[in-house]
């Protein structure tokens, strides 16, 4: 465990934008949209509302699709920050390998151990975000040194490999669950296919996230101006949902986030390069940061939070709290509904001030 870095060496839009995306990440955990949508079960404006903060069914894309690939996306933003950070306090490259490749191994570790806690037995799968983001990291950090067009040409590389995969597999139906190039891989790697649908070479085509995301730290980092460097986000930001959105608009590639398709990638990692923009411009720029500390708090333990949300709050922390609200408020005449909601949102505050307290304490779990 060791401190952050100080207040002037951070990118305060960069430890809100984790900490928005990691607050709404234990919110699920929570159960707070899951309570949302079961107490507005009929069609109307609220069920439409709550239902974006669940996952599209196949093709298609709503708003909590996104959060997979923000979360990717801000772990290369501050990739460049971190390793100019290593080097500073004299660690040489070959040290600095050395942790990422731990690094990596343990994101791998939590993600297949995650799937255990989840079955309630030992079994091999590859399919959480953790495990993910250990193959985008590394791949990530071999290109960082590298100029922002290696880089980027690289990232379509993998979009581009990906689309000539699915489609030399079954070329008749390349995006259908069941039949498709992952779920051949899966079957392979762990004997099994996803229900759902997620297959575990995601982690091909969403490391054009990571790899997005460092050159956007390398872009913050310079010295060009904040005006020139929002244009730039925002630009590369609109060029990828048109692209992404294009691409499935036009019927060549459908947008589909369970199996990462090159025009999901592209969509979502222009809403990633937008969100990054207006973070920097409100937190950086104009200088909103006194309010973003509810969430920066949480941020600055993503992946413990993460891990304690997965682990704890979807089960053991919520029925604990349920105990009281269930005791209390049912013979007042509290409807079951009422109950769930509150019961989430006493959970969610409970993970908020875990957080807090850690920060209070100066405690950062890093790995």
């Amino acid at each position: 465990m060791n401190p952050p870095p100080t207040k002037s060496e951070r990118l305060v839009s960069l430890d809100t934008f984790r900490g928005v995306t990691m607050f709404l990440l234990i919110a699920e955990a929570a159960f707070v949209y899951e309570s949302l949508l079961e107490a507005f079960p009929e069609p109307g404006f609220f069920n439409s509302f709550f239902t974006q903060f669940t996952h599209h069914p196949w093709n298609g894309l709503r708003f909590w699709d996104l959060i997979q690939p923000f979360f990717m996306f801000i772990v290369g933003v501050a990739m460049p920050f971190s390793l100019n950070k290593r080097l500073a306090n004299h660690e040489n490259r070959s040290e600095v390998t050395k942790h990422i490749l731990k690094r990596c191994f343990y994101l791998f570790l939590f993600g297949t151990g995650l799937h255990c806690v989840y079955s309630g037995k030992l079994v091999f799968e590859l399919w959480n975000v953790l495990t993910q983001l250990s193959f985008t990291i590394l791949v990530t950090y071999f290109l960082i040194s590298k100029p922002w067009k290696v880089q980027l040409a690289v990232s379509i590389g993998l979009l581009a490999l990906t689309e000539i995969l699915y489609r030399a597999y079954n070329p008749a139906v390349p995006y259908e669950h069941g039949t498709n190039f992952g779920n051949y891989i899966d079957m392979i790697l762990m004997g099994k296919i996803n229900n759902g649908g997620w297959v575990a070479i995601n982690c091909i085509p969403t490391a054009a996230h990571t790899i997005w995301g460092a050159i956007c730290g390398n872009l913050l980092l310079s010295k060009k101006a904040p005006t020139e460097k929002i244009k730039s986000l925002a630009i590369a930001g609109i060029i990828g949902l048109a692209l992404g959105y294009g691409l499935d608009i036009l019927g060549i590639t459908p947008i589909i986030k369970r199996i990462s398709t090159s025009s999901f990638a592209l969509a979502s990692g222009g809403w990633a390069l937008l969100a990054l923009a207006f973070s920097f411009w409100l937190i950086d720029v104009k200088k909103y940061q006194s309010k973003a500390l509810p969430f920066i708090i949480v941020g600055m333990n993503s992946i413990f939070i993460y891990l304690f949300a997965e682990i704890l709050g979807h089960r053991w922390l919520y029925r604990l709290i349920k105990i009281f609200t269930d005791g209390f408020l049912t013979p007042i005449g509290f409807g079951e509904h009422g109950i769930a909601i509150l019961t989430a949102f006493i959970t969610l505050a409970a993970m908020w001030g875990l957080c807090y307290f850690l920060y209070k304490k100066k405690i950062f779990f890093r790995i």
